[in-house]
């Protein structure tokens, strides 16, 4: 349930309110828009049946969230949410290129691609320091290693970084290091997980299942949200269907139907949903066309010689024309980096 608040009601009201719901055994979550404050009443609202909240002092309205997702839903927060990775805002108009290699390997390439990435007008570092792969005996990254790499490249260019945290218990050690956590596809549902960077400060990328519903994406966001974070930005990269051609498929329309659904930002991975090199640009067009926020390209300097996916990595100055092609684009969106 959300209650709306009047234009004129004061933090007293609001806090008398939010006091009242938690005697009750209710979260409150707080949404300030630039029209009304909003009050979430998360829990069992059968509690609230018999209490008269219209008639609490600053309370217009009480209106039931028809979704299961109440947090995430637009009718909690009807403006775009903007989430801010350090200096740089994704959501709102505000767009997110963020680039790098799928795996951090070593020093040199990761400090040749950060520099070219950066060149190139990317305001975000991504790489992962901790992999999940499909094979036990593939490269499963280079652990704290890597995330002091990223840290170092971090320092170099000023580009704040972006990588996945893969269980509990490695929350607490990425956080130290990276500016924003991702949460991969294989663990959209890992829900202790969930909970766990829901507790943290860090901004989180949602990736969305290889097999999840919009709904069922959307419900692990909540999972977050409920915790306390808000800072959550959803990424769109592929699904997987009977098709073989391409890595996974693109399901672009997730972007505007997830938008109309959610307040929450929406990015874009087309490398990992193509799979394949000479796909990347014209899907992350597609994408930016759709609406969405952002863009996560993987980019390599040898493609030949990375460690994982190199076969979708694209070479540094492929990057610089893609985000050349991107730009007339987003000035036709009202989107600015």
């Amino acid at each position: 349930m959300i209650i709306v608040m009047r234009k004129e009601a004061t933090e007293a009201q609001i806090n008398h309110l939010v006091e009242k719901l938690k005697e009750k055994g209710l979260t409150a979550h707080i949404s300030r828009g630039t029209e009304r404050t909003i009050v979430g009443a998360i829990g069992d609202e059968r509690v609230l049946q018999a209490v008269p909240l219209e008639a609490f002092p600053g309370v217009e309205k009480s209106v039931q969230i028809l979704q299961p997702f109440k947090l995430v839903s637009r009718e909690f927060k009807p403006e775009p949410s903007v989430v801010s990775v350090g200096p740089v805002k994704i959501g709102g108009g505000h767009f997110g290129l963020l680039a790098g290699p799928c795996s951090v390997e070593d020093w040199e390439s990761l400090r040749e691609t950060a520099l070219k990435i950066k060149a190139s007008g990317a305001n975000l570092l991504r790489g992962g320091a901790f992999k999940p792969r499909t094979s036990p005996y593939a490269f499963q990254g280079l652990g704290e290693e890597g995330l002091k790499l990223l840290a170092r490249a971090r320092e170099e260019t000023g580009l704040p970084v972006v990588t996945e945290v893969m269980n509990v218990n490695q929350v607490e050690l990425v956080s130290r290091y990276a500016d924003m956590l991702q949460i991969g596809a294989r663990n959209m549902q890992n829900f202790d997980l969930l909970k766990a960077v829901g507790q943290g400060t860090k901004p989180v990328l949602l990736k969305r299942g290889l097999s999840a519903t919009i709904k069922e994406w959307l419900m692990s966001a909540e999972y977050i949200l409920s915790q306390g974070n808000y800072d959550v930005v959803l990424c769109e990269r592929g699904i997987r269907t009977f098709e073989t051609y391409t890595r996974n498929t693109l399901d672009l329309a997730a972007v505007p139907a997830a938008k109309e659904l959610s307040h929450l930002p929406v990015v874009v991975d087309p490398s990992h949903a193509t799979g394949r090199r000479s796909l990347v640009g014209v899907m992350a067009r597609a994408a930016v066309a759709a609406g969405a926020d952002g863009i996560s390209i993987e980019v390599h300097p040898h493609p030949e010689d990375a460690l994982s996916d190199g076969d979708q990595s694209l070479l540094p100055e492929e990057f610089d024309q893609t985000v050349k092609a991107l730009e007339p684009l987003l000035r036709i969106e009202g989107k600015k980096w």
